[in-house]
């Protein structure tokens, strides 16, 4: 935890588990008065803000899991004069690389199967560029499955001797069948099967962050329900691209990929 004093009468402390990509930094804004609206602006985005008590406001900063080391400008500006900039340096980190055995249409997939995948591609990439304005969770984040993750975030992957995109979740080798609970509060925006991630489960958590459940051998939620933290939304199956049952969990910040467990680190009930 990092304290930085960015004017004369606002102060600014950084909670993370590390400055490196793939992580989530959670910038908590210390304000002189009440102040209507704060504008942070970090890696060229403009960050939604949200207010905790009357002088303290709070921005989720997700640092991308392809985002390159270097110093990155950090703008807050409350108004009436309560403006300040800070760098956040955001250091190298290595990703292992694993090689997988799938079936090889999750890796060259046949023509027929093209038209697919390109509309659920644009799909995704709509659900992203529009999330809930409004923040709609309110308590702690909690794991969706009580198993441990068994696959790294960031992990280079290798499918049958081909690279192909790093893996941007973890992963939870949680038996066929395991109840999947909603990691927070929300709106079900994608509740279907989808090629690569089978079935699969998206929730705008608001102010661009979403968590993406996939895998899923059942589905027990609908497009456009209203969950709460801990709603069971699916099972853990074995559909899309996969090697065996589990469950993936995928977490965007601003758009930025970041680490689900830097999530329930920052944002998860304190440990007992």
């Amino acid at each position: 935890m990092i304290a930085l004093v960015l004017a004369a009468a606002l102060a600014v402390t950084v909670h993370a588990r590390s400055v490196q990509p793939g992580e989530l930094v959670v910038l908590s804004i210390a304000l002189p008065q009440p102040r209507p609206a704060v504008r942070v602006r970090a890696f060229d985005r403009d960050v939604p803000a949200f207010a905790v008590s009357d002088t303290e406001w709070r921005a989720l900063v997700g640092i991308d899991l392809d985002r390159k080391p270097g110093d990155y400008r950090v703008s807050i500006d409350a108004g009436g004069g309560l403006t300040g900039d800070e760098q956040l340096v955001v250091v190298p980190k290595r990703f292992p690389t694993r090689r997988l055995q799938v079936d090889e249409n999750f890796v060259n997939p046949p023509e027929s199967v093209a038209e697919r995948i390109k509309r659920e591609s644009a799909l995704l990439a709509s659900i992203y560029a529009h999330p809930a304005p409004a923040r709609l969770w309110t308590t702690a984040f909690v794991r969706p499955v009580p198993q441990a993750a068994n696959s790294r975030f960031g992990t280079r992957s290798i499918f049958n001797g081909q690279p192909r995109n790093a893996h941007g979740g973890a992963d939870f080798l949680s038996p066929a069948g395991t109840p999947i609970h909603a990691p927070n509060a929300g709106r079900i925006v994608v509740a279907r099967d989808l090629y690569f991630s089978g079935g699969t489960v998206i929730i705008d958590h608001g102010q661009g962050l979403f968590s993406m459940l996939a895998h899923m051998s059942a589905i027990d939620a609908h497009e456009g329900d209203a969950v709460r933290a801990g709603d069971i939304v699916g099972k853990v199956g074995a559909t899309g691209r996969v090697t065996g049952p589990h469950l993936h969990w995928a977490v965007r910040v601003d758009d930025a990929r970041v680490d689900p467990l830097s999530v329930l680190q920052l944002l998860g009930a304190p440990s007992p």
